[in-house]
């Protein structure tokens, strides 16, 4: 079986879903590997590297999906690539189905195996293919990085001569991979750091980092079977509002992490709240692209209210491509090896799976 992935738009992609290291993985479970021409030139790797290691350099995008058996990209391919994509082939991805819903139909009206990686189930045999957990860890991480940055004063305490500087305080609203991420790094880097979340399961892992929790008074647990946040009830989100409007006041930095699967992310800091931060603050926001946690995100820009910066990116990975890829490359890697019959050498969809059956766009 042929295996394959094209070129993404790198104008909003810069991940690669095949590394040299896992095309030759590739190659060793039995498959053939192809690749379109300067496909991760970008991130320094030349065509040279692939075709020592067996991989098929192909100069032609169509030539190139006409001959895959298997298609693995990080987003859906644009329209012009997607018409390409035969009958009774497989499609592997980020395929973002509540977004691309139309797109997504017509592919599975062609006999195309769609498989939607952010569908992945949280149980334990599928943590190897998490792309959610993987990717949200690095994205947690560069979003301190990058706000402590912008941040214009010192992160940690500093006792000097001149007199004490007091370390920062930071507020992370949203504590799943990403939010942990953001948690631990600015702990190590010295921060006092602060954590919220409608699930009360948070609260333990936020303070084994060194965070405080910050909890609702009468607070619900809102944790879907899943292990992701449902959507809180309007008297939540009032004590909710209360609570963070007070703590806002004090924080220096806002790490935003909260997202609700297949919905707009909710607005969790108001304009008002914003009002009442400290000029030089700075806010992140990564779920700009779903909508943004502040009612003020926009998307690759940075906003400035009352002296405090709003920042959220489209896509944050970008900023880490190479790390980011060799992550995704894996995860996909266990995907494709749990879908693959070694024996038959081919593709199994079996839906008594419960890995393949969510993932599956039917």
């Amino acid at each position: 079986m042929r295996i394959s992935s094209i070129s993404e738009n790198k104008n909003f992609e810069k991940r690669i879903s095949i590394t040299p290291e896992i095309a030759k993985k590739y190659i060793s479970l039995g498959f053939q590997v192809s690749l379109l021409k300067n496909y991760a030139e970008h991130l320094g790797v030349k065509d040279e590297l692939y075709k020592n290691l067996g991989v098929e350099i192909f100069n032609d995008n169509k030539e190139l999906i006409a001959s895959s058996d298997i298609l693995l990209q990080v987003g859906l391919p644009e329209d012009v690539n997607i018409n390409e994509i035969k009958e009774n082939k497989t499609l592997v991805g980020i395929l973002n189905p509540y977004i691309n819903n139309e797109k997504l139909k017509k592919l599975s009206e062609k006999k195309i195996n769609l498989f939607s990686l952010e569908l992945l189930p949280r149980i334990t045999r599928a943590q190897s293919m998490d792309i959610l957990s993987s990717q949200a860890n690095l994205a947690g991480y560069k979003a301190v990085i990058d706000s402590f940055a912008s941040f214009e004063k010192a992160i940690p305490m500093m006792m000097t001569a001149a007199g004490t500087i007091s370390a920062a305080k930071v507020l992370v609203v949203g504590a799943g991979v990403a939010g942990l991420q953001a948690i631990a790094t600015a702990k190590r880097m010295g921060a006092i750091v602060f954590a919220t979340d409608v699930r009360m399961a948070s609260k333990e892992q936020v303070e084994s980092l060194g965070g405080k929790f910050l909890t609702v008074e009468g607070s619900e647990n809102l944790e879907t079977e899943g292990g992701y946040a449902r959507e809180a009830s309007e008297v939540f989100k009032i004590k909710q509002e209360e609570l963070l409007k007070e703590t806002l006041k004090k924080i220096d930095i806002v790490i935003c992490t909260a997202l609700i699967p297949g919905k707009k992310a909710p607005v969790i800091i108001k304009e008002e709240m914003i009002h009442g931060m400290q000029s030089g603050s700075v806010i992140y926001d990564l779920a700009a692209i779903q909508g943004g946690n502040t009612s003020l995100t926009e998307v690759d820009k940075i906003v400035e209210k009352d002296g405090v910066k709003i920042m959220g990116e489209r896509n944050i990975l970008n900023r880490l491509p190479l790390t980011a890829s060799n992550l995704y490359a894996k995860n996909v890697f266990n995907f494709v090896s749990n879908l693959y019959n070694k024996e038959t050498k081919q593709i199994n969809v079996n839906l008594e799976d419960e890995i393949i059956d969510k993932t599956l766009i039917k």
